[in-house]
């Protein structure tokens, strides 16, 4: 039994089917029934050995018939131990091990139950000379000895092998963690600096929502305005006569109404650009929303990887993991997407920041233009106001004097027309006085003083009536004339009210005009914008309505 458990197999040589069974071996190579620790593996099922001298006929037929047998299995496995030995096949085991016995000592002669074993007939075997079997032990020994020391070869390269993966394989885990870690450092850091950035961006887009807000209330609040001056223009072109005249009222109401339509077309300009301003900002805020929540996912891949270890319960082998999936990118255009990103962003919100304080300004400037014309206009329109005041005042001045002229007219008209009348009485009297002088006889009709008096008298009395009708009827075409003219004053003067009271109608219109909503202060708070976050800040509001 010792020298069996010393005998162990080595590699390469004979051909086996199975960890236990082996029949005819080559050069003399024994297969054991052990382990390797030299342990059997079921001593309880070996039989004892008995020794005997059997003829050599029997031992001849017991090895001619054990020396057949094979392992029920055909197939050749590396495993030492075969599955068919744990299955309770006691007495193939026991035919094995007799057989491996009969191989391993030639010399000795086994006693198998008795009579069957003495039965065996003896027959003559083969015989070696000293010098094989010397040989045959020097070949052993030198066989052991070299397998031993390539065992010991393979072990110590299998134990440097070991180390040497075990720490490759250490410094590796620890190298890549460390790149995780470092990753996670970096991918944690553009996720601040893109939420940061995105932070910005909403709080510009509420701005400048409220500022395009700011100019659109502007912008409405100039429909006033606008429509006051329009509807002054109308009504002073109710005027008739002469007091439709192109002065500086009309001139400075036409310079507003071009004032405020260039303020219209501006405030909308800067409404416009303001809109497509929040669409730019509104993509930007897209791109860094997608880019941050890349950056999310990827930082909770990276660290739940990170947490990873070999004995978590939810590693295992995939299939080639070592593949590069579509659309990788490279670190570089890895850092330089969210770089163009971020870079976008600012750029926007620059541009929004000017773009707020231009439409600031524009507003601040438009006002004080607008204002600026608002007084200027109304400067006018009282200046205008004054003068058609004193223009009737002076009418009606004219009117009063033209018509104490003329009640003087009438009374002069009626004393030449009694003095008109009274010398034609004189007339009469000395016409009458000379015609009863012309009744005389004889030499006593005489062209005496008297009658060169009368004479005269005819005459001067002829020459004054004739002036006085002259006279009467100068007086009478000049009443004529004072009565036209007043008529005509009294028409102008019609007119000039007329003109008068349209004029104080549009300073009454004018008074709808109030300060423009871009300039109060205390405008009512506005709704802010929501972004695309959800959030919104009513912080920046209430700093917007303190400035």
């Amino acid at each position: 039994m010792a020298s069996v458990r010393a005998r162990r197999s080595l590699p390469g040589d004979g051909s086996r089917s199975c960890g236990r069974c082996y029949s005819n071996a080559d050069n003399g190579g024994r297969r054991s029934f052990w382990n390797d620790d030299l342990q059997p593996q079921h001593p309880s099922i070996v039989p004892p050995l008995e020794t005997s001298k059997p003829s050599q006929s029997g031992l001849s037929g017991f090895i001619s018939r054990t020396s057949t047998m094979s392992c029920p299995s055909d197939v050749l496995i590396p495993d030492p131990l075969h599955p068919r030995h744990y299955q309770g096949e006691y007495h193939h085991l026991h035919l094995c091990y007799l057989q491996l016995c009969l191989l391993s000592l030639p010399t000795r002669f086994f006693h198998l139950g008795g009579s069957r074993m003495s039965a065996l007939s003896l027959k003559p075997s083969l015989r070696h000379s000293v010098s094989d079997w010397s040989s045959n032990n020097q070949q052993l020994s030198a066989t052991a000895q070299h397998q031993r020391h390539v065992s010991h070869e393979v072990r110590q390269e299998g134990r440097a092998l070991r180390n040497e993966t075990h720490c490759k394989t250490v410094w590796d885990e620890s190298a890549t963690s460390r790149r995780l870690g470092d990753r996670i450092w970096d991918v944690a850091r553009w996720r601040d600096v893109l939420e940061s950035c995105a932070q910005k961006v909403d709080e510009e887009m509420e701005a400048l929502t409220l500022s395009k807000e700011q100019s659109e209330q502007a912008l409405a609040a100039t429909s006033v305005p606008l429509e006051v001056t329009n509807e002054c223009l109308t009504l002073r072109e109710g005027r008739r006569g002469y007091e439709l005249v192109g002065d500086a009222v009309e001139e400075q109401l036409k310079k507003e109404v071009e004032l405020i339509e260039g303020v219209q077309q501006r405030l909308q300009r800067g409404v416009h650009q303001a809109f497509e301003q929040l669409c730019l900002l509104q993509e930007a805020r897209h791109q860094l929303t997608a880019d941050l929540q890349n950056k999310m996912e990827a930082l909770n891949i990276d660290m739940s990887c990170l947490s990873l270890t070999t004995t978590s319960p939810n590693i295992s082998l995939k299939t080639n993991p070592t593949r590069i999936p579509s659309g990788s990118s490279t670190p570089q255009e890895w850092v330089q997407f969210s770089q163009r990103n971020v870079a976008r962003a600012h750029e926007a919100v620059h541009v929004s920041q000017q773009m707020r304080e231009e439409l600031s300004l524009s507003r601040a400037q438009l006002h004080n233009e607008l204002e600026a014309q608002l007084r200027a206009t109304e400067f006018a329109l009282r200046k205008r106001t004054h003068q058609e005041q004193r223009a009737r005042d002076e009418l009606q001045w004219q009117m009063k004097n033209t018509q104490d002229e003329m009640a003087e007219m009438e009374s002069d008209i009626r004393g030449l027309d009694a003095d008109l009348q009274a010398k034609t009485a004189s007339l009469k009297l000395a016409h009458t006085r000379l015609e009863a002088r012309t009744q005389r006889c004889g030499v006593d009709l005489c062209r005496d003083q008297v009658q060169h008096g009368l004479v005269a008298e005819v005459q001067q009395l002829e020459a004054t009536i004739q002036d006085l009708k002259q006279k009467l009827s100068e007086a009478q075409h000049s009443l004529q004339k004072l009565k036209l003219h007043h008529s005509r004053m009294q028409q102008d003067l019609s007119r000039k009210q007329e003109a008068l009271t349209l004029e104080q109608r549009s300073i009454h219109t004018r008074t709808r005009i109030a300060s423009p909503s871009w300039s109060d202060r205390t405008a009512p708070p506005l709704v802010p914008l929501m972004n695309s976050s959800g959030r919104s800040d009513l912080q920046l509001l209430a700093r917007s309505l303190t400035y």
